[in-house]
């Protein structure tokens, strides 16, 4: 209780006892007042940090797509479904710093480098490297986060040498559930991921997609697998349905995707960066203001990997009419 009982400072000075009780009283009201002051300086401290108003942009590259031989039911880059996206080969590294440049001057200060496929060759890694390399020179500032699917210590390190920041593998869904949308690799596989990434000291991007007929328990079940990883972001999707795809449809509610964000924000803390990324148009339209007070604090600008995303003026202005504002750093 916050009632604090005045201490008994007017008792007589006649006796020892009294005295004895006066000093008691006092102590005991001191005790009382620090600890009201000390946690009333960390809600303040916790409603401060909850209530920045700062919103981070991303922006992502898909500079490799389609030709994926995993049979992912939420993925339009699957080769098992006939999509009808652009397919293509590495982008040039003068295309990706080009589209890098626009992406900064933007505003983006967290910039993805995403390939199709199940996860890291040789190849592969050689060329992310390169690429990173190249915009860290260029772009000092940018935040270079890789999104190359598994992924071993070795690779991940070698990136990490490289220039790349961050790393970012999505669980998806929850470990039950995963098999009824995935049959050409495990869970097992993206946490596996997600814990060396962890270890060789790139900074963990990890969140998952909601809406693809799972149940309420495979969303905390997917929550609390996130949690466990302690990620410094979480990326969440909601599913984008697409006819060519053997899901249909999109399974949750915007109220359901608010308080999702709410409970990963609640189990994350305040330092951790939530980034509503695709489907946010679709599920939040109108609604973004509730969307970051549920604790969101990023999101992607510009196109997603197959999809088209919102004008990037027009979301920037959005931000700033509820009361936002765009940060500037990664340190904001």
């Amino acid at each position: 209780s916050y009632n604090i009982p005045f201490p008994h400072c007017y008792l007589p000075l006649s006796s020892s006892k009294n005295i004895t009780i006066k000093l008691f009283y006092n102590i005991i009201y001191t005790i009382k007042v620090f600890n009201i002051y000390n946690n009333y300086f960390n809600i303040l401290s916790i409603i401060f940090s909850m209530k920045k108003r700062d919103i981070y942009l991303c922006a992502i590259n898909n500079i490799q797509s389609g030709r994926c031989d995993q049979d992912c039911k939420f993925c339009t880059q699957s080769g098992h479904y006939s999509v009808d996206i652009d397919r293509y080969g590495y982008k040039s590294i003068e295309q990706i710093l080009k589209e890098a440049r626009k992406a900064i001057e933007y505003g983006a200060i967290g910039y993805c480098l995403v390939t199709s496929g199940k996860g890291l060759d040789d190849k592969k890694t050689e060329f992310i490297a390169e690429v990173a390399s190249v915009l860290k020179k260029k772009y000092p500032s940018l935040h270079i986060i890789a999104c190359n699917g598994t992924a071993d210590e070795y690779q991940l390190k070698y990136l990490q040498n490289y220039g790349v920041d961050s790393y970012n593998h999505n669980l998806e869904t929850s470990r039950e559930f995963y098999p009824k949308i995935c049959s050409t690799h495990s869970w097992d596989e993206r946490y596996a991921t997600c814990e060396a990434v962890k270890r060789v000291g790139l900074m963990l991007c990890c969140g998952g997609i909601f809406g693809m007929g799972e149940s309420i328990e495979d969303r905390d079940s997917l929550i609390e697998s996130i949690v466990s990883l302690r990620p410094e972001a979480s990326p969440l999707n909601f599913f984008i349905p697409n006819s060519s795809l053997p899901i249909k449809e999109c399974s949750i509610s915007m109220e359901e995707g608010l308080s999702i964000i709410s409970k990963i924000r609640e189990r994350l803390g305040s330092d951790a960066l939530i980034m509503v990324a695709g489907g946010r148009e679709m599920l939040f339209s109108g609604y973004e203001k509730q969307m970051f007070d549920s604790g969101a604090n990023s999101i992607v600008i510009g196109d997603y990997l197959t999809v088209s995303g919102a004008p990037v003026k027009s979301d920037i202005d959005m931000i700033e009419s509820i009361g936002y504002i765009v940060a500037k750093s990664c340190n904001a």
